[in-house]
């Protein structure tokens, strides 16, 4: 019996089916299914019940599946363990949305090297669902994302911070209604393929608000910079950190309890480099509360109804 067998075995459990750890694992559904007859023949014991047309975990499966995943943990820290260093060196995937590249990534990366010089975290940007799906199929180890409605089996999320939604305008806007303002000015829209993007059309909708919609993008830095040319208005987070270099604009508040979007650290459960999760997750927590953001000096505050 390989730690090999035990690897595909939890991603089995994890996943439900054979073609689904197959991708988890990067190998084929044959070759998952004939593992899993190996293990069951190595172990002398049913994992799985094949009577039906997906096959599932026996009952002695299950208990099997519980020791493989503590078996496969201790596996994957062995070195790390004996070293003392908890993992905290080497390398480790970050994914993260767009939106955090400029500001809350950068302060917290190098909040963390300072503290692990030799722990080196390479970042991809993707949207909350691409990320979601990285995760699931190891492609990160941990990610930044907005919280979504629900979040997948097998992953668990930790807060970082809360960031009000704001309407955003260029210099030729003079108006601070922002019913008014949304409903006679160009409106560029947040990707709706992003999860701040189904908060923001939801917004609209629940308030009734038609807009006329110029362009959809995902970059914030690319909406701020088409808002600051006057080609139209748009609802984007406040972010929750100093943003340098930030482009000058208008805010206008959404009422007294605007819509938010609540990023956080996603990652899987009992993966082997939980410290190192925990450090960057603390990181980020202490570039949110060591560079809180400006309060923007013409915000204006108006009841939405």
């Amino acid at each position: 019996m390989s730690i090999r067998l035990l690897k595909t075995l939890v991603a089995v459990a994890d996943h439900k089916t054979f073609s689904a750890a197959a991708d988890a694992v990067f190998i084929t559904h044959a070759a998952v299914s004939q593992q899993m007859r190996t293990l069951e023949t190595d172990l002398g014991i049913p994992l799985f019940d094949r009577s039906h047309r997906t096959p599932e975990l026996t009952p002695l499966g299950r208990a099997v599946v519980a020791r493989a995943r503590t078996l496969v943990q201790d596996y994957d820290t062995l070195v790390s363990s004996v070293l003392g260093d908890d993992g905290l060196t080497g390398d480790v995937v970050l994914g993260a949305v767009p939106t955090t590249l400029i500001g809350l990534a950068p302060l917290s990366m190098s909040i963390l090297r300072a503290r692990f010089p030799e722990l080196r975290v390479r970042i991809t940007p993707a949207l909350t669902a691409a990320l979601l799906s990285g995760l699931d199929r190891g492609h990160y180890d941990v990610a930044i994302v907005t919280k979504p409605v629900l979040l997948p089996l097998g992953l668990v999320f930790l807060q970082i911070a809360e960031e009000p939604l704001h309407l955003i305008t260029g210099s030729e806007v003079t108006e601070t209604d922002p019913v008014r303002i949304l409903e006679t000015q160009p409106f560029i829209r947040f990707n709706r393929d992003a999860v701040v993007g189904t908060v923001i059309e939801t917004w609209l909708q629940e308030n009734g608000i038609r807009v006329s919609e110029a362009m959809e993008l995902e970059s914030l830095e690319a909406i701020s910079s088409m808002v600051h040319a006057n080609l139209g208005v748009s609802i984007v987070p406040r972010p929750c950190v100093t943003r340098p270099f930030a482009i000058p604009l208008n805010h206008v508040a959404l009422g007294p309890t605007p819509p938010s979007r609540i990023l956080g650290l996603a990652y899987r459960k009992e993966h082997p480099k939980l410290r190192v999760i925990e450090e960057i997750h603390a990181a980020m927590l202490r570039a949110v509360q060591n560079h809180p953001p400006e309060q923007p000096p013409n915000a204006e505050a108006t009841q939405v109804s």
